[in-house]
């Protein structure tokens, strides 16, 4: 069983119906400076639930770069990032875009941890 695959299929699927949610549904309740902030937060999303799924393909044709750790950093920094982003959105309350930077820094660390591998 490729656990990290299924976590790429989740988040692929989550991204596919924040962006269609955000596209269709919200354009009537919300801002245009809140629509922006949900379309970033679904690019982001979308994008690293692509590579989350390069990984676990990759897992497939000789293991997975650092074990399980760019996964989980990936998949811990679109929680935090996009997620936080979606609540902001849906809900006005700044709390949740506090959370974001930390989202964003768990994606650089991620991508960080991927040159850290290739240098290896």
């Amino acid at each position: 069983m490729n656990h990290a695959l299924m976590v790429a299929g989740l988040l692929g699927a989550t991204g596919v119906a924040a962006g269609a949610f955000g596209a269709h549904a919200l354009e009537a309740l919300v801002t245009p400076a809140q629509l922006d902030i949900w379309a970033t937060a679904a690019q982001y999303h979308l994008i690293h639930a692509v590579v989350v799924m390069i990984l676990a393909l990759s897992a497939n044709n000789g293991g997975m770069p650092l074990g399980p750790w760019p996964v989980i950093a990936f998949t811990g920094g679109v929680v935090l990032f996009s997620f936080s982003l979606y609540a902001y959105v849906l809900t006005g309350i700044a709390m949740f875009a506090m959370v974001t930077p930390l989202g964003g820094t768990l994606l650089i660390v991620s991508w960080l941890l991927l040159i850290y591998r290739g240098v290896r």
